[in-house]
């Protein structure tokens, strides 16, 4: 696996976790973010940041991302998603 594919892999997983959390949940910490540091499977330090945004479509939809890079570098890989209200 290249580093690329790597960061792309735990973007992804990192958008699944960021996803699951319950909608009341989610509306309650938008908009908001965080990064922290931590470890991809080869072992590289990694700083993850995930984001919960108001979309503006579909109203009262949040969008997730998710940016995964190498320590220090300015790009890596990113995942996104549109969570909508269960109404």
């Amino acid at each position: 696996m290249t580093s690329d594919d790597e960061l792309s892999e735990m973007a992804l997983e990192e958008l699944d976790a960021a996803c699951a959390l319950p909608w009341p949940d989610i509306r309650k910490i938008t908009p908001w973010g965080d990064s922290f540091t931590g470890f991809a499977p080869s072992g590289r330090e990694v700083e993850i940041e995930r984001r919960y945004l108001w979309a503006h479509e579909p109203e009262g939809s949040v969008a997730v991302e998710v940016e995964v890079r190498a320590v220090g570098a300015r790009q890596g890989a990113e995942a996104r998603a549109l969570i909508t209200p269960n109404v």
